[in-house]
């Protein structure tokens, strides 16, 4: 089963009952059923039962249609190449398209960018809700007298590799034989760094290396992991109308799991260990909120609990090249408050530098809504195009004597 509106794929389905008048599913990972009590070639009439709830639910044959405005469509006037490059270190084979901007011609200087995905496995137009930000990207830069290189993140698409226990080390591991394979070619003037998410903090690592002329984060986290998570998790519970004390009292217990979760302690059975925690501090929760307590003590596997102890502040200190770091101020994934000031506060001087606040963007750079920030597939725009004048504007001005 999918939900394209959730942007949730291939869930898996037990069939338990298909004749030629009803049919009966059950999706265990939703502890959810459905009931087609009335199956025609044209409609299934059902419920839907899920946590108790029961609502009705008919279905008919289609197809979704989403508008996608931004995503270009081929014939490009620009020349594309599929590319393979390698992290003999680690064993990892990447796959991905160099794009040359229009006209492109070796004896002229050009500036390329390796774009780097954010967190979870992603292909290499970053595609979520049908949106294919680093392809529009790609295309937008190209038509700018600026070349790219998107790839596969490991273990997807055409990108070969382990992606068993790896963390963000692995993944700027990658991005570092990009930077090496570009630079291989001789064809570019200056090679930079393009990163989205956790992109943008591993863009930081190549500019604290040496390994970037220039780097654009975009929402890149630069608080400590930890407080980017509970920052995350109490807007989006102020945001679904949560009552404060509750809030307080979640987060409170949600940064005890944290702690324990990095000091490594070992948890037997999750679900007396979230009832003690509550009742050992006195919080008051939900049963979905103790459920998703439950969860995150172990979700994200060692991703996740490095991130949690990952403070970008130092590496961030140390880079010296030019940098522009860019936010929305409807960011609930990465705050743009709590990040952009740690940069800010951080990072250098260097007059080539730009930090951003974009009003009224969100973690994707759409143009939304406080009440639709999340919205990402409901969002037809799959970034603004301010954000795309001011990138393209901003690295060809890097490459100026």
């Amino acid at each position: 089963m999918d939900v394209p509106q959730q942007g949730a794929k291939d869930i898996p389905v037990e069939l338990q009952k298909n004749d030629s008048d009803s049919l009966i599913i059950s999706i265990p990972l939703l502890q959810a059923r459905y009931s087609g009590y009335k199956v025609s070639s044209e409609s299934i009439e059902g419920l839907f039962v899920q946590n108790g709830v029961s609502l009705p639910l008919n279905l008919r044959p289609g197809a979704i249609v989403v508008n996608r405005p931004q995503t270009p469509l081929p014939p490009f006037v620009y020349k594309t190449e599929e590319v393979v490059f390698k992290n003999e270190a680690e064993g990892a084979e990447l796959s991905g398209t160099l794009t040359y901007p229009v006209g492109y011609d070796k004896s002229s200087p050009v500036s390329v960018v390796l774009m780097v995905t954010g967190s979870g496995s992603q292909d290499r137009n970053e595609e979520l809700f049908n949106h294919k930000p680093f392809l529009v990207i790609a295309d937008y830069l190209a038509k700018n007298g600026i070349a790219s290189l998107r790839y596969d993140d490991r273990g997807v698409g055409s990108s070969k590799g382990s992606t068993k226990d790896v963390t963000t080390l692995n993944y700027l591991s990658d991005a570092k034989a990009g930077i090496s394979y570009l630079r291989s070619l001789g064809k570019f003037e200056k090679v930079g760094v393009i990163g989205h998410s956790e992109g943008g903090t591993i863009a930081f690592m190549l500019g604290a290396d040496g390994c970037a002329d220039f780097l654009v984060s975009m929402a890149g986290s630069a608080a400590v992991g930890v407080d980017v998570i509970l920052g995350q998790n109490r807007i989006i519970l102020q945001q679904k109308r949560v009552p404060q004390n509750i809030i307080n009292d979640y987060i409170s217990a949600l940064k005890i799991i944290y702690k324990d979760r990095v000091a490594r302690k070992e948890i037997a059975d999750n679900s007396a260990y979230v009832a003690e925690l509550c009742k050992a501090n006195g919080y008051v929760l939900p049963d979905n909120l103790k459920a998703n307590l439950k969860e995150c003590i172990t979700a994200g596997g060692e991703w996740f609990t490095w991130f949690l102890e990952y403070n970008p502040a130092e590496v961030i200190s140390r880079v010296t090249c030019p940098v522009m770091a860019l936010n929305g101020s409807m960011d609930m994934q990465v705050l743009c408050k709590d990040n952009l000031s740690v940069i800010k506060n951080n990072l250098p001087h260097n007059e080539k530098s730009v930090i951003k606040e974009y009003d009224s963007l969100n973690h994707l750079f759409q143009n939304c809504t406080a009440a639709t920030a999340l919205d990402y597939g409901a969002i037809e725009e799959t970034i603004s195009e301010k954000v795309l004048v001011d990138i393209a504007g901003w690295i060809n001005s890097v490459v100026l004597p």
